[in-house]
């Protein structure tokens, strides 16, 4: 077997000795080539490349970005034969797609699980989301797949507010998104989103002032807290979705109260949450933050999410 490790040496979690342990595990079963990242989308040119050397299996080493970027560079071609099976170990500061796919969240351990997989054939095939978007500005829109989940409004604006942090030199944590996801309420607040989103078989919700859309289940964790917004939601079905009509303090703090003390299922009359979707548009009369997978993908006003079944086999 010829895999290609993908490793971001920027990832919050990785080590250099930590990137040796792995590379000389994954030596001793399979042929290796290794490639570390230098620059934003180097990820997912080097995975796009391992599909056209015809490699069997591209790890991904990194935080969910680097997930995200291996990813679409495996599927950059599309969904059909010739796709190299995915490995992930994860070193990132979240880690949400290994921890859907029940991998360890520690490197060493999840490092052996892909070597019991790898020695045993096992795998499995993995539905992901896919975004269409029409730019907010003169620019091409964006097209991309994810793997856990998407969103407009809020919670793309504390991506956009975390990345700029960091671009500062701050260091991702949970602190910096609790006080960038403040910061941020506070400015919806005064200028709210109204959104339209569209769900097949039914009528337009309207005037919406966020919405997120997941791919499986926990959307993200807060340190070791999985939160759930659609805890119905898996890989084996369709999309999830997670909208609120009103971003008032008392309900926000409601939600958020029953997202940290439960395991997930909210209810409300100002909450629309759909499971097993196969297609959601989102709207918007101004230009909206647009994420995926916790990547800042820029501006839109329009969005389409779309769920791909069976589009990746990772090995678990």
């Amino acid at each position: 077997m010829r895999a290609l490790l993908v490793v971001n040496p920027q990832a919050t979690a990785t080590t250099p000795a930590g990137r040796d342990v792995l590379a000389h595990a994954l030596a001793s079963d399979v042929k290796l080539d290794i490639v570390e990242t230098s620059y934003r989308g180097h990820a997912a040119d080097a995975a796009a490349q391992a599909v056209l050397d015809a490699y069997d299996l591209v790890v991904a080493h990194g935080g969910d970005g680097t997930v995200n970027e291996v990813v679409n560079g495996v599927l950059r071609g599309g969904t059909g034969p010739g796709v190299p099976m995915l490995g992930v170990v994860p070193g990132g500061s979240a880690n949400v797609f290994a921890g859907a796919l029940g991998l360890p969240r520690d490197p060493v351990e999840a490092t052996y699980r892909l070597l019991q997989a790898i020695e045993h054939g096992t795998s499995r095939r993995v539905g992901l989301g896919r975004v269409s978007s029409a730019s907010a500005g003169s620019g091409a829109g964006h097209d991309r797949w994810f793997t856990f989940n998407a969103g407009v409004g809020w919670d793309a604006d504390v991506v956009a507010g975390v990345e700029a942090q960091r671009a500062r030199g701050r260091e991702a944590s949970p602190a910096l998104y609790v006080r960038t996801a403040l910061s941020s309420y506070v400015s919806q607040r005064r200028h709210p989103s109204r959104l339209t989103v569209r769900i097949p078989d039914e009528e337009p919700f309207e005037d919406v002032r966020l919405a997120f859309v997941s791919n499986t289940d926990p959307w993200t964790y807060l340190k070791d807290k999985a939160i759930r917004l659609n805890p119905s939601t898996s890989f084996d079905g369709g999309l999830g979705v997670f909208a609120l009509r009103a971003l008032g303090l008392p309900t926000v703090t409601r939600y958020v109260a029953h997202l940290l003390a439960t395991d997930g299922n909210p209810k409300g009359g100002n909450l629309l949450r759909r499971d097993d979707v196969d297609f959601v548009r989102v709207t918007s009369p101004e230009p909206v933050n647009l994420q995926v997978d916790g990547d800042l993908l820029g501006s839109c006003t329009e969005v389409e999410f779309t769920s791909v079944p069976r589009a990746l086999t990772v090995a678990v």
